[in-house]
């Protein structure tokens, strides 16, 4: 599968480069790239979903262009408000579907077909190693999980995108976070990632790309990496990425045609700040209103009664999310006046749970599940929030009015956190329940 690796000191005395800038420079069609250096970079692949493609489409029609660059290189996924919820999104998605059809844009994902986008797309295969990715959405930045470079976008970049297949970046800087250590029971990819938030705050990492590596990767399925490179964002980063290991490259090989491009930071690449983060430590964590950086591990945690839980997003909808809530749910009831909301993230994901008996775990404890969506997440449908109330979130943020009203309350956490608030009625972990 492997076609080029690309590591080594740099042999003119020029500081080495981390992997995010390999992966530009190699883009660019340069040898090199320095921190803050402005590069147009050739695109593998551009993204919009139902929200942003409609402005994008807008400044398409302003422009002088003909088309689209490459209709097997643009990715239009409906999922905020689908099915549509009301007129305005009913439109949004007409607008969309017309534009693809009119560019015979392959990767169109409509009712049936679509997910919640950074499910999808590496489950359809279309992001690979090596890659450079935007998309007009903040948690693009989930693709470097698989070693890609991936970061969001406005709808004018993502314009310029589709109809040139370029775009302009500067150069980030990078912080490394050395992963140590092997998780304990109930730790997922998300208390990390909630864990490292907290460590370094919601714009520790502005404009910096989040580059994570050590011995404790190995530990971490793809599922959890890619919990942690979606919410590089809400540490301020451009992006977040991992290395390339024997696990990424089976994901690959099962979902994708196309062969990876593998880079490796040189061993003298240069970092603002490095970081060591013990796994073997960490505890379940929860994000409390108002910040993702306002975390409390569940020790911490004194009687918070809850409203609602919601089990699903770009973040923590894939099967072992699901498999972590039905686990804690099998044969227990969600609490009474505990409204608990489940979102497989793709059509094949709520397939294999439906196989797997978790959709009847969740029906028979008291929950509803619902087709693919962002939903909730983004306070769209299916789970807003009243004046006061609390939500459990596996979702990536909780400001204000975020989930609904202003006054409403949203505390993330990973599904097993959030199945086990869910039996409780308040803010619990899996051990509360043993």
């Amino acid at each position: 599968m492997i076609y080029g690796i690309f590591y080594g000191k740099q042999g003119d005395g020029r500081m080495g480069m981390t992997m995010t800038q390999k992966i530009l420079a190699a883009h660019a069609g340069l040898d090199h790239v320095e921190v803050g250096q402005l590069i147009m970079a050739q695109l593998d692949l551009v993204l919009g979903n139902d929200i942003t493609s409609p402005v994008a489409i807008d400044v398409m029609k302003d422009m002088d262009t003909k088309g689209v660059f490459d209709r097997e290189r643009i990715a239009l996924v409906m999922d905020h408000f689908v099915p549509n919820k009301d007129i305005k999104s009913a439109e949004h998605c007409k607008c969309v579907r017309e534009f693809a059809c009119q560019h015979e844009i392959s990767h169109f994902y409509d009712v049936g077909q679509m997910g919640i986008e950074h499910a999808l797309l590496p489950e359809k295969g279309l992001v690979v190693a090596g890659d450079v990715v935007i998309g007009a959405d903040s948690h693009t930045c989930t693709y470097g999980a698989l070693g890609a470079f991936s970061t969001g976008v406005g709808s004018t970049d993502m314009a310029a995108g589709m109809a040139t297949g370029q775009a302009w970046f500067k150069v980030p800087e990078a912080i490394r976070f050395k992963l140590v250590g092997k998780p304990g029971p109930y730790i997922s990819g998300k208390d990390i990632i909630l864990h490292i938030i907290g460590l370094i705050g919601v714009d520790g990492a502005r404009y910096q790309s989040m580059e994570f590596d050590g011995e404790g990767i190995q530990y971490l399925s793809m599922d959890d990496r890619f919990t942690i490179a979606n919410m590089a964002i809400e540490g301020g980063a451009k992006n977040g990425i991992f290395p390339v290991d024997d696990q990424t490259l089976a994901y690959i090989k099962e979902h994708a045609d196309r062969k990876p491009l593998v880079y490796e930071a040189d061993a003298d690449a240069d970092y603002a700040a490095e970081y060591t983060i013990d796994l073997s430590s960490l505890k379940p964590t929860v994000s409390f209103p108002h910040l993702p950086e306002n975390t409390r591990t569940i020790d911490q945690i004194e009687d918070i009664a809850i409203d609602q839980v919601v089990i699903g997003s770009c973040t923590n909808g894939r099967l072992s999310d699901l498999k972590a809530a039905a686990e804690i749910l099998k044969g227990r009831k969600v609490a009474d006046r505990v409204r608990t909301i489940i979102i497989p993230a793709t059509q094949q994901i709520y397939l294999d749970a439906m196989q797997a008996g978790y959709l009847k775990t969740f029906i028979e404890a008291g929950a509803v599940v619902s087709t693919p969506t962002c939903g909730p997440c983004l306070g769209g449908y299916m789970g807003i929030l009243a004046a006061g109330e609390r939500c459990v979130s596996t979702t990536n943020r909780n400001f204000v009015g975020r989930m609904g009203d202003v006054t409403s309350e949203v505390y993330l956490a990973s599904p097993a956190v959030a199945a086990a608030s869910a039996v409780t009625g308040r803010i619990s972990g899996p051990a509360d329940l043993i």
